[in-house]
């Protein structure tokens, strides 16, 4: 195997592996995501909220229901679109004699078209960082209000 061939093998296998880490956080978020939004329906229903509580809460609870969208949305399989297409969407349209002939030239374009959607499922992932980190805080605001009686 030449160095050319090792260093692409190295990065598709690097780009995958990629790939499964974010797709493992994203399913511990959506399961802490879903644990918090469990936990605050329980504790909201048996206290007696007050307006403020409720309206901070209520975005609270907005921003996490929009995490979880956006968490969905990084793990929703992308088939590929038309006009660039690598990997297994491709394959899946070869005969087994062209899939033979594709995949040794095909490793290039495979590792680009993997790495773009890597940066796609970390960007999602990103954003739903901030949107788990911002509706906790508003929980949290929500949750003082509520035990210090501001109305």
């Amino acid at each position: 195997m030449t160095t050319t061939a090792q260093n692409l093998t190295a990065a598709h296998a690097e780009v995958k592996a990629e790939i499964a880490r974010t797709d493992t956080k994203t399913g511990l978020l959506l399961a802490f995501v879903g644990a918090v939004l469990a936990g605050t329906w329980t504790v909201a229903r048996d206290l007696p909220l007050t307006v403020a509580a409720a309206v901070v809460g209520g975005f609270g609870v907005a921003l996490l229901v929009s995490a979880a969208a956006v968490l969905l949305r990084s793990v929703r399989p992308n088939l590929g679109n038309r006009r660039e297409r690598f990997g297994f969407p491709l394959w899946a349209t070869l005969t087994p004699e062209e899939i033979t002939g594709a995949v040794p030239t095909d490793l290039a374009a495979d590792i680009a078209g993997l790495s773009r959607l890597a940066v796609v499922k970390f960007t999602c992932l990103r954003h739903a960082v901030d949107l788990i980190l911002t509706g906790g805080a508003l929980l949290v605001l929500a949750l003082l209000l509520t035990l210090g009686g501001a109305r």
